[in-house]
């Protein structure tokens, strides 16, 4: 076993001290705030934790339904995501397809239930896989999506899988699988009208990813944001702009809108969207001190507390999301995921986590390895 390896198992070197301490160093002699000589713990109890909300389709106006995935405190949010559904007079129109047989499937069940009618077509918010890996699951379905969103799929498509694995919550038998891409393609606003309902498609990446596109239906003040929304939920920053991102959610404050559905996290309203920008502002500001302090994303990672945003769910996603603000700064920035720099950050934050003597708070290789399974 080597170095790096011991520390993935918990064994733990202390080579990151050295760096942490530098850094620290380097940010105190520049005015910045105080670190704590430890890690405080994961949570802070100053702050509430999230709420938990169940798994439903869930009737926001006429004929509009959001299909919500469970969640809570303690429940992995990974790859768990939500979906919208429009219902016409002769067919359903689905935003987004989930992430494998078991939710696509219910959430097909669900609406055909609800409604009697089956899915005619299905517009992607963009192009991971918790929301397109259930393409194959809509039958006779046209599949649209935004340009980047279509060339993503394509070039995932050799490296996916041929059988889905049983899996808790995505799979429960061994079946064929196929990530069946996007046919229909729009760069700009495509707004269509539904049994009466006028739904807007607005392309607004690059945010979370540069395909991102939203549905906005004007006359019931509801908007479906896919992953621009995360609430009570740490988002994923693994293909974003997020100074654009950040941008792209105060546009949409400013809009007429009561309902807003995330694609991850409980249905709520602007004040959830406005606390996820917050999210991402109060990071940039404490990731800002540690990289003019020439510290490193991972050791930085290690000694940054966000406050109320440590009880989100998902908080080592804080390390990616810390990756992705030093691309930004030091013109690194692409609309891929740089699976290596958050891998080499996240050996790097167990190392600082090892030094302290707070193993508890190591983060398991494989879990950010799996983000780049999402992309």
């Amino acid at each position: 076993m080597n170095r790096r390896q011991a520390i993935h198992h918990g064994a733990g070197a202390f080579v990151g001290a050295a760096v942490m301490l530098a850094g620290r160093s380097k940010l105190a002699a520049q005015g910045g705030a105080p670190v704590a000589p430890t890690p405080p713990p994961a949570t802070d109890p100053r702050f509430p934790m999230p709420p938990s909300w169940k798994r439903e389709l869930r009737q926001l106006a006429p004929n509009v339904y959001a299909y919500a995935q469970g969640g809570g405190p303690g429940i992995s949010a990974a790859g768990v995501s939500n979906a919208g559904m429009i219902a016409g007079p002769d067919y359903l129109l689905a935003i987004d397809a989930l992430q494998g047989p078991i939710p696509t499937r219910s959430f097909i069940a669900a609406a055909k239930q609800a409604t009697g009618k089956d899915f005619g077509r299905l517009i992607l918010t963009h192009h991971h896989g918790d929301h397109v890996n259930g393409n194959q699951f809509f039958a006779r379905t046209e599949i649209l999506s935004h340009p980047y969103c279509r060339s993503e799929v394509l070039k995932a498509i050799p490296n996916t899988p041929k059988t889905w694995n049983p899996t808790p919550g995505v799979a429960d038998a061994a079946e064929e699988r196929r990530l069946v891409p996007p046919t229909v393609t729009f760069k700009d606003d495509l707004v269509y009208t539904i049994g009466g309902t006028e739904v807007q498609f607005k392309c607004v990446g690059p945010a979370h990813t540069w395909g991102d596109v939203v549905a906005y239906l004007p006359q019931h003040k509801i908007v479906f944001l896919g992953d621009v929304g995360f609430f009570w939920v740490a988002p994923y920053a693994n293909n974003s702009y997020i100074t654009k991102w950040i941008d792209v959610c105060n546009a949409i404050l400013g809009w007429d809108v009561d309902v807003l559905v995330p694609g991850h996290g409980p249905i709520a309203g602007k004040k959830e969207l406005a606390e996820m920008a917050e999210y991402f502002k109060v990071l940039g500001v404490e990731a800002r001190k540690r990289y003019d302090a020439k510290m490193t994303a991972g050791a930085a990672s290690a000694d940054i507390r966000l406050g109320r945003f440590d009880n989100w769910i998902g908080p080592e996603r804080l390390i990616m999301d810390t990756v992705r603000w030093y691309a930004e700064w030091n013109g690194t920035l692409t609309p891929d995921y740089n699976a290596n720099a958050v891998r080499e950050a996240t050996i790097e934050y167990n190392e600082v986590k090892a030094s302290a003597k707070k193993v508890s708070e190591m983060i398991p290789l494989d879990r950010m390895d799996a983000f780049a399974e999402e992309v």
